[in-house]
């Protein structure tokens, strides 16, 4: 049972522990949410000659770069800027985007990274066909799943299935592109997790010390013999007698008695070692009969008894004692009495 006990305090404990250093992180990142529980970075300043700035798959960056977006009930926001005012985003199905955007001059987000302060984005340029494109206003384009100005929100539930690009430029399509980029998560699961991993862990921790610091009972040890193999087993303990083992003084003059009384080893002289129990008879006696043995009984001498009365002799008894002179009187004589 011991072993039984260590065995799940230390499960336990592999339990506990990371789910105690996860609830921790996830605490210290919810510090960084603003007042609304909506963690907000800046992107580094995003500038192309070309007309607009393409994620080729959106749902592949975010599986990549930052996969905790996608969990739960996650709401992702967008917001762009122009120097000359708000942009445009839009989502839209990868092939429909290629085929627009084909002719025209735009650069490709291929990687945003994860790091302190403004994020950095690695643009790819994506070269156009031969000639010059006229620009195109997105707004008139009846391909868009979601679009906006100067904003755009969605959902990983929008994502899912959908291979969709998002496109940032500017409302009337011109060329030479500088943007500002700023996005925004609201996950609804990072409080509810953080709580259930500090109250998980802690109470596995708190389960789990209980295991392995439980004190062990301690054993009783109970023999159950036949009665006259009592002074068999106090040979086989080393004590003259068993009727003392266990008990506890409760005042100092049975501590007095106590120790007049120690036990003593018995055989301890001869050396010799003393046997478990005794010859087993070969078979159990069943009445006080059967206990005589083999040898001859013992027989009681015999005794006469003579049932007439009166006796034939008298039996001699011992002479009188004279009681003269011995006796006192109860009181002392008055003077006035008669003589």
């Amino acid at each position: 049972m011991r072993i039984v006990r260590v065995f799940g305090g230390v499960l336990l404990l592999t339990i506990g522990i990371p789910a105690l250093l996860a609830g921790a992180v996830l605490g210290m990142l919810t510090r960084h949410a603003d007042s609304a529980g909506a963690f907000s970075a800046r992107f580094e300043t995003v500038h192309t000659p070309g007309h607009a700035v393409v994620v080729r798959d959106l749902d592949g960056l975010l599986r990549a770069e930052a996969p905790f977006t996608r969990a739960g009930q996650s709401r992702l926001r967008l917001e762009a800027r122009t120097a000359d005012g708000p942009a445009f985003v839009g989502l839209a199905p990868a092939d429909e985007v290629r085929r627009w955007l084909d002719p025209v001059p735009h650069a490709e987000v291929h990687r945003v990274a994860l790091a302190r302060g403004p994020l950095p984005v690695r643009l790819g340029p994506a070269a156009p066909s031969a000639g010059i494109a006229p620009a195109v206003a997105p707004i008139t384009q009846p391909f868009w799943v979601r679009e906006g100005i100067g904003a755009l929100e969605w959902s990983p539930e929008d994502l899912a299935d959908r291979r969709l690009s998002l496109v940032v430029m500017r409302p009337d399509g011109r060329a030479d592109l500088t943007l500002e980029l700023r996005a925004e998560l609201r996950a609804g699961w990072t409080a509810p997790a953080t709580a259930a991993l500090l109250a998980g862990g802690v109470l596995t921790v708190a389960l789990a010390v209980l295991l392995l610091l439980r004190p062990v009972r301690p054993r009783e040890v109970v023999f159950v013999v036949e009665p006259d193999q009592v002074p068999v087993l106090a040979g086989r303990l080393g004590v003259t007698s068993l009727s003392g083992l266990g008990a506890q003084p409760t005042r100092d003059s049975d501590r007095s008695r106590t120790v007049g009384r120690q036990l003593a080893s018995v055989g301890a002289g001869n050396g010799g070692s003393l046997p478990a129990i005794g010859p087993v008879p070969a078979r159990r006696p069943e009445t006080l009969a059967d206990l005589a043995g083999d040898g001859p009984a013992f027989r009681p001498p015999g005794v006469s008894l003579s049932l007439a009365w009166p006796p034939v002799t008298t039996a001699e008894t011992a002479p009188p004692v004279p009681t003269e002179g011995r006796l006192r009187p109860a009181a002392p004589e008055s003077p006035d009495a008669p003589r």
